[in-house]
């Protein structure tokens, strides 16, 4: 029999965005209910939330002014009902309550006044204690098995502790030195769930050698970019693109990553594309050519393309291409002009492998959403277990989408097990 003090109501595996506030919201319902509950949150890190403090450039971007189903990748009807569940509008109100005020940016980020990553990590630790939740850093959760007796029963670098409920909120394997190294998915299969596919997202790519990108490290643009799977075009979008020493980076190419990261993993062919004039078409940048060499003849390809992208670039292009900078724009043989038109509009990136886990902001893939109850966020497989955050086949684009993520599941499942609310007919074991 275990001592009184390993015995909770609720155990919450994982101290980052979505474990914190699950724990906050289990029990702030629990008392609102007039049930108060004991609740422990295990994290095995020897510091929790360390993903919030590098987040956002450390200052953490805590959600979007404007969220939808649209700007996740996972199953998108299931995402719309969760996010139904606690908007952001919410979430802004549920900061302030903690002390917490956020400011918008022209992006449509939020991020804390403070601007500072720290301030959110310290509001939730802080009301966490408040509220008597057990936090217990350095426990790393090693088994879970049900119990007839308890509930569950797990066990963990320190020993063993019973819950009643348990809420997985261990991450996916980005930034595994913060404690999410992909072991909560050994854990979920464990006990009954399968996985898709998983891989970095919101990463940087890392190019061939025999690219330009490292004389241009630190120059970003915006950039049309296309992501091929085996032939077939499964993506486009428009962002920044930041060149760096080992590749690209920026929103637009942190976005697309998912694409190429989740081909690799599954043996699939991809491919990336870039526009570097989005919304020209071949005709319209043949019609420019032929203008600028009419109007100004003697102006040089690196200053005639200036007008329409960075110098640095256009010289890194056209060299990159074997095509002499310095050459008059009139003097461009047509082939040349064709062959710069194509690698302006149709760019392939020797793309050779993503920057891996420790530079991955999310994982992409998971515990798929149809095994989820989307109204609590409990297992469908195993009652009282619920599953919340980046655990989840479900990873957003960047901009605080994530986090938003990680707030509404943590509502829904804190809300759950405050009240003991397990309907029959959404669980079977």
């Amino acid at each position: 029999m275990s001592k009184e003090n390993d015995i909770y109501d609720v155990a919450v595996i994982g101290g980052g965005a979505a474990g914190l506030a699950a724990s906050i919201f289990a029990v702030e319902m629990a008392l609102k209910n007039d049930r108060p509950q004991r609740i422990a949150l295990l994290d095995s890190a020897k510091a929790i939330g360390a993903k919030i403090l590098v987040s956002g450039g450390g200052r953490c971007n805590v959600t979007h002014d404007v969220v939808t189903a649209g700007d996740y990748f996972g199953n998108r009807h299931i995402i719309k009902n969760v996010l139904a569940a606690f908007s952001v509008e919410q979430t802004v109100g549920w900061f302030a309550s903690l002390g917490v005020d956020l400011k918008r940016e022209e992006t449509g980020k939020l991020f804390p006044v403070t601007d500072k990553a720290r301030t959110i990590l310290n509001a939730l630790i802080t009301r966490c204690l408040d509220l008597d939740v057990r936090i217990l850093p350095d426990h790393r959760v090693t088994g879970i098995e049900s119990s007839a007796e308890s509930g569950f029963v797990l066990q963990h670098s320190h020993g063993t502790l019973h819950a009643k409920f348990v809420v997985m909120a261990t991450g996916g394997r980005s930034i595994p030195k913060s404690g999410s190294d992909g072991f909560g998915f050994t854990l979920a299969r464990h006990l009954g769930h399968s996985l898709t596919a998983t891989a970095p997202a919101l990463v940087p790519l890392v190019l061939a050698d025999t690219m330009f990108h490292k004389t241009l490290s630190g120059l970003s643009h915006d950039v049309e970019l296309t992501t091929v799977v085996e032939g077939h075009k499964i993506d486009c979008r428009t962002g920044s693109l930041l060149w760096t020493h080992f590749g690209i980076s920026g929103p637009a190419v942190m976005d697309v990553s998912r694409f190429w990261t989740l081909a690799q993993e599954t043996g699939q062919s991809a491919d990336l594309y870039g526009n570097f004039l989005p919304g020209k078409t071949r005709e319209q940048a043949k019609q420019w050519f032929i203008e600028q060499a009419t109007d100004t003849p003697r102006r040089s390809l690196t200053k005639t393309l200036a007008q329409l992208v960075s110098e640095r670039f256009a010289e890194a292009l056209c060299l990159h291409i074997e095509c002499d900078p310095q050459k008059a724009i009139a003097q461009l043989p047509r082939k040349d002009r064709d062959r710069l038109i194509e690698a302006l509009l149709r760019f392939r990136f020797p793309v050779e492998r993503d920057r891996g886990w420790n530079y991955a902001e999310v994982t992409a893939g998971g515990v798929p959403l149809d095994q989820i109850n989307y109204r609590t966020m409990e297992s469908k497989l195993v009652p009282g277990l619920y599953l919340i955050g980046e655990i989840l086949d479900c990873d957003g684009r960047i901009g605080g989408f994530n986090f938003q993520w990680a707030w509404a599941t943590g509502w829904l499942a804190g809300s759950a097990v405050a009240t003991g609310v397990r309907p029959d007919s959404q669980t079977r074991r």
